[in-house]
């Protein structure tokens, strides 16, 4: 459960003013100790704005492709109309020496609606062989 930084604030309050013993008063408030050392150590740094919610994610992804060779990709891909996305991928790392692999052309042409689904042969099956075993 997320606290916000008041009631935090007010737990490290309550622990410190508590004559019982710190593990068992965090024990009572349904508090881990390795949470509660955690706030302590942030409030004793920065005071209650240290105490706010940190985003868990990161900033940036380390292997986003950059938007401007996203845009360079579907320009490719537009000027390459008959290749696949494994010969797009193929051809783009030769001629730009720049590494986009096969899933990553097929997910930026697919976000672009520039994959057209393959024709698919309807087959009727047979009731039975019509080559039979023996």
């Amino acid at each position: 459960m997320r606290y916000p930084a008041s009631e935090k604030l007010e737990i490290i309050r309550t622990v410190e003013a508590s004559h019982l013993p710190t593990r068992q008063t965090l024990k009572m408030l349904g508090i881990p100790s390795s949470t509660y050392y955690d706030w302590y150590a942030r409030w004793c740094d920065g005071g209650i704005d240290a105490l706010a919610d940190r985003s868990p994610r990161p900033g940036s992804v380390w292997n986003r492709i950059p938007d401007t060779v996203r845009d360079d990709v579907v320009d490719f891909a537009l000027e390459h109309e008959d290749l696949t996305p494994r010969e797009l991928a193929v051809k783009y790392t030769d001629e730009k020496r720049y590494f986009v692999s096969e899933s990553s052309v097929y997910r930026i042409l697919s976000a672009e609606d520039l994959i057209t689904a393959p024709a698919h042969v309807v087959i009727k099956a047979a009731d039975e062989f019509r080559d039979k075993t023996s």
